[in-house]
C-alpha cells in the first residue's frame, strides 16, 4: 500500500518537468516578438548610486562650511555626482556664477528628482539667508537613511524568497514520509479491529 502511494507521488512529481519544459519552450519564442515592441519604448535611466549622492551632499556641506562661494562649491561637487544630477548642478552653478536669479538658476535642478530637495533648499536659503551647508548635511543624512531602509527591505525580500522554495520542497516530503505512513498505519489498525 505504501509503495503504491510512493509510486503515485513519484509519477506526479515526474510529470511536472515535462510540463515545465513545454512552458519554457513556449516562453523561449516570445522574446523576439517582445524585443520588436520594445524598440520604441524610451530607455530607462540607470539607478542612481544613493551613497555617492550622499557623499556629494557631504562634500557640498564641507565646501560651503569652509567658506567657498555657492557657485564654486556646487561646481566642485557636480563633477563627482552620478548621472543627471551632476549635469543639472553644473548648469545651476554656471548660471549662479553668471549672476542669474537663484529661482531661475535652480529651476532645472528642481525638475531632477535627485537634486529637487537641494534646489528647494537653495532657493529658500537665497531668500531667507539660511545656511545651505546645513541643508546639504540634512540631505546627506536623509539619503543614507533611505539607502539603509532600501537595503533592509531587499534583505527581507531575499529571506522570504530563500525560504519559500524550501517549504515547497520539504512539505511534500514531510507528507509522503511523515503523515502518509501514520495515516495508513491508523487505517490498517482500525480496519483490523473492525
Amino acid at each position: 500500500m505504501i509503495s503504491l502511494l510512493l509510486l503515485a507521488a513519484a509519477l506526479l512529481v515526474g510529470a511536472r518537468p515535462n510540463h515545465a519544459r513545454r512552458r519554457l519552450g513556449a516562453l523561449g519564442r516570445r522574446p523576439a516578438r517582445a524585443r520588436a515592441g520594445r524598440r520604441f519604448l524610451p530607455a530607462r535611466s540607470p539607478p542612481v548610486d544613493r551613497l555617492a549622492l550622499a557623499a556629494g551632499w557631504d562634500l557640498l556641506a564641507a565646501c560651503l562650511a569652509a567658506g567657498l562661494p555657492v557657485p564654486t562649491a556646487v561646481r566642485a561637487v557636480a563633477a563627482d555626482l552620478p548621472g543627471r544630477a551632476g549635469a543639472v548642478l553644473g548648469d545651476a552653478a554656471d548660471l549662479l556664477a553668471l549672476g542669474a536669479d537663484p529661482g531661475r538658476a535652480w529651476a532645472a535642478a528642481l525638475a531632477c528628482p535627485e537634486t529637487a530637495e537641494l534646489a528647494r533648499g537653495a532657493r529658500r536659503s537665497s531668500r531667507s539667508g539660511a545656511a545651505l551647508a546645513g541643508i546639504a548635511r540634512d540631505l546627506a543624512a536623509g539619503v543614507r537613511e533611505r539607502a539603509v531602509d532600501l537595503a533592509e527591505e531587499r534583505a527581507q525580500r531575499a529571506a522570504v524568497r530563500v525560504t519559500a522554495p524550501l517549504g515547497l520542497f520539504f512539505l511534500p516530503a514531510f507528507l509522503c514520509l511523515g503523515v502518509v505512513p501514520v495515516v495508513i498505519g491508523l487505517v490498517t489498525r482500525v480496519s483490523a479491529q473492525l
